[in-house]
């Protein structure tokens, strides 16, 4: 059953890893699911034979809510101190998705194009405004995208560790 326990673990670390990435599942929430698997399941220890503590899964529910929190208000913080408009935000988003059939060049310059058309036109704003704009909603994307990416690579070496 650990072994199961183990392996579940590794895959939702894993899942965690790509939904840092790929928009629409919650990178850092499922690795920390596998922390928690291994916390009431697994009775994975580390080399030094301790087991996975209390105080480190919550430290790590906390690290997983200010990233998850952090991710909706950086993006939107980036392009407001750029001069974008909500757009921008949304433009960025959409060019993502389209984004998603190259990725991870298509992600990235998906995000960038979709922000700096929908500031040209739904914002109003002129080439070089809406490429301000767009350069900041593009900042916040990848700030925000880093940030779940290294927490959730993290949780996974903890994962690894614990689970075998």
């Amino acid at each position: 059953m650990e072994t199961f326990i183990g392996i579940l673990a590794i895959v939702l670390g894993v899942v965690g890893i790509i939904g840092s990435i790929a928009p629409g599942l919650p990178g850092p929430p499922l690795s920390w699911l596998g922390m928690l698997a291994l916390y009431i399941w697994g009775g994975g220890a580390n080399a030094a034979g301790e087991p996975l503590g209390t105080t480190l899964l919550l430290v790590w529910l906390g690290i997983v809510i200010a990233v998850s929190i952090l991710d909706y208000i950086v993006p939107a913080w980036f392009t407001k101190v750029t001069g974008g408009s909500k757009y921008g935000g949304w433009g960025a988003i959409a060019g993502l998705f389209l984004g998603l059939i190259y990725p991870p060049i298509g992600m990235i310059f998906g995000s960038l194009l979709g922000a700096f058309v929908a500031e040209l036109v739904l914002g109003g704003r002129d080439g070089v405004g809406s490429l301000k704009s767009a350069f900041g909603a593009f900042l916040g994307f990848i700030f925000g995208t880093g940030a779940k990416l290294i927490t959730s690579a993290v949780m996974l070496f903890y994962i690894v560790v614990y689970a075998f």
